[in-house]
């Protein structure tokens, strides 16, 4: 019996692994409908390598950062219990594979695919298992001061700081030194549409995350006992919130029609095990005006060139959803209850604080060591040449 649960629990948790990984798609697919036609392919290259990348660096150094687990072992010990602790790593690498991703989104149309890569490494390697290793392995002792002093810990089950506000606020300082994209701004205050190449694949791309996402929230479970079909319904709601929300105050704008179930289902990642469905559905709806209104901010009167506005939908809308969840799910409130408003907010500040500092760091870094944007001429062009010439020879011309 308890090597059939093994083996189920093995079956789930890998289910979720390969939804979340289908998510990848969706973020390759969101960026390249939202970007200009002669940056498609850099965006597809881009977030394929980011994922290879990020799987080094958590299999070598970032996994053993937050978990203390490393896999220097014979294959025997590490196949023992139906090999469950490999697919968690590749569970939990999916996670961290979303932090790059993230950040393409907003660096897109104007930064170099190298440095990039560099940055993706030291971000994946070290910045989020820092922080992933104090929200979800009690590492240094944090979580247990603030059940002492709050009575219960920070609590984030599927990562809406971990994941999505980690990511969004280490994209904001790459996105403030990289600059805007050429002739984005002008100099006496006017503010150039660089209108989405690709409606239908932008909202393909929303959709494979939005299908995705009930892999990323239901099984955070990671185990079959642990499953709960509350987490499917708040996730549904939230999703439902951020659209309707988003879809009023963008004024039918489809960019924002399709960015507003995303709001909603970062929004509620945190206490989807929490929440009463109602919770839900107010969190999402809120994370959806949050969006609207702060991406419109952040463009047009902020002037922060945020490509896919991943700053406010996953940076702000993850923040807020850490927040809900010591709202929505206290059970005055209709919730679960086991949270406190309190460590809620200092474990959400402290993730924003680790995210923006690493990516100040990095980026900081590469930008005076290596650069991180592109030549004039390469950004004219649209790509970063270095991954074009690999596949132009004399025998076979390409046309991007």
């Amino acid at each position: 019996m308890d090597a059939f649960h093994s083996g189920a629990d093995t079956l789930f948790i890998m289910l979720g692994a390969i939804m979340i990984l289908a998510m990848h798609a969706g973020f390759a697919f969101l960026e390249l409908g939202t970007v200009r036609k002669k940056n498609q392919v850099n965006a597809l290259v881009k977030i394929l390598v980011d994922f290879a990348v990020s799987t080094m660096a958590y299999f070598f150094v970032g996994y053993y950062i937050a978990y203390g687990v490393h896999f220097f072992v014979g294959a025997e010990e590490l196949s023992a219990k139906s090999g469950f602790e490999m697919v968690k790593f590749f569970f939990l690498l999916t996670f961290a594979a979303a932090i790059p991703a993230i950040i393409s989104g907003g660096i897109a149309e104007r930064a170099r695919f190298h440095p990039q890569l560099v940055a993706t490494a030291l971000l994946v390697g070290l910045v989020y298992p820092f922080f992933e290793g104090i929200a979800w392995n009690q590492r240094f002792g944090i979580q247990a001061w603030l059940e002492a002093n709050y009575g219960f810990a920070f609590h984030d089950f599927a990562g809406s700081v971990v994941v999505h506000a980690v990511g969004g606020w280490a994209a904001l300082p790459a996105v403030i030194l990289l600059g805007s994209r050429r002739g984005r701004y002008s100099g006496d205050g006017a503010v150039a549409a660089h209108p989405p190449s690709s409606i239908p694949f932008l909202a393909l791309g929303a959709w494979i995350l939005a299908v995705g996402w009930f892999g990323f929230n239901v099984m955070s479970a990671q185990t079959l006992d642990k499953m709960n079909g509350l987490v499917a319904m708040n996730s549904l709601m939230a999703m439902v919130g951020g659209t309707l929300v988003a879809v009023v105050m963008g004024k039918n704008d489809p960019g924002f029609a399709y960015n507003g179930p995303l709001a909603g289902l970062v929004a509620v990642c945190a206490g989807s095990d929490l929440m009463h469905p109602l919770g839900a559905l107010v969190t999402g709806g809120i994370a959806g005006f949050i969006f609207v209104w702060l991406f419109t901010l952040t463009q047009n009167r902020w002037k922060i060139d945020d490509v896919l506005g991943v700053w406010p939908l996953h940076g702000l809308c993850g923040a807020w959803g850490g927040i809900a969840a010591g709202i929505f799910g206290l059970q005055s409130l209709g919730g679960m209850g086991g949270v406190s408003l309190m460590s809620q907010v200092i474990g959400t500040l402290l993730g924003i604080v680790i995210a923006s500092l690493g990516g100040f760091l990095i980026y900081g870094v590469l930008k005076k060591t290596v650069g991180i944007r592109l030549d004039p001429e390469e950004e004219y062009e649209g790509a970063d040449l270095s991954i074009h010439k690999i596949t132009a020879t004399p025998e076979r011309e390409v046309s991007w």
